[in-house]
């Protein structure tokens, strides 16, 4: 079994060499020092089809194990994960401030609520929606655009939030919409997208 100790990395550093330490090795267990890291790691192996295991050891030591039994798909002997990820797939809408353009940020929160109105009315609707930095305040609760959010997610839209950011806001907790994702993930979406809408 190898053995990555990722305690003190940012993320997405604990994905990445995890990911990288499966293409040769059985089972790969990291150590991480936050949550937010063990449920990247997660999202890692669920991307992958393999078996995944958590332990708390404290509040800023966790032990999480991603092991090939069981694997729904073979991991290449290569770093290129082109087929993890769809070819290409609709147009995405990454979000990384709760305000719209600069200037009023009393104004900048009208124009992003108007925005994300006017996302729920097109004909069209995104396939993905990310928030990241100071994005992720959108999707917590108490946002002014929640209601709106969840129509798009009842309409198929996946709508991602930022762990690293949210955990900096101290905003984990609250988040009320949509599921949190990593940096490494990130860029194989938008990478991966028709094209990256970003108001």
């Amino acid at each position: 079994m190898f053995e990555i100790d990722a305690r003190g990395m940012a993320c997405p550093l604990p994905v990445i060499k995890t990911k990288k330490a499966l293409k040769e090795n059985e089972s790969v267990t990291t150590i991480v020092d936050n949550d937010i890291a063990t449920q990247n790691l997660k999202k890692l192996a669920e991307q992958l089809g393999l078996t995944y295991q958590r332990e708390e050891i404290s509040n800023t030591h966790f032990v999480t194990v991603i092991s090939k039994e069981g694997a729904q798909i073979e991991i290449s002997n290569t770093v290129n994960t082109e087929e993890l990820v769809p070819e290409k797939i609709g147009y995405t809408v990454a979000i990384d401030t709760d305000v719209m353009g600069r200037g009023s940020d009393e104004l900048g929160a009208n124009l992003m609520k108007a925005f994300i109105y006017s996302l729920l009315e097109q004909d069209e609707l995104p396939e993905t929606i990310i928030f990241y930095n100071g994005g992720v305040k959108l999707a917590v609760e108490g946002s002014d655009v929640l209601d709106d959010l969840k129509q798009m997610k009842e309409q198929g839209v996946t709508i991602y939030a930022c762990g690293a950011c949210l955990n900096f806001y101290g905003l984990t907790d609250q988040l009320a919409i949509g599921e949190i994702t990593n940096m490494y993930r990130i860029v194989e979406m938008m990478s991966s997208a028709i094209k990256v809408v970003k108001p």
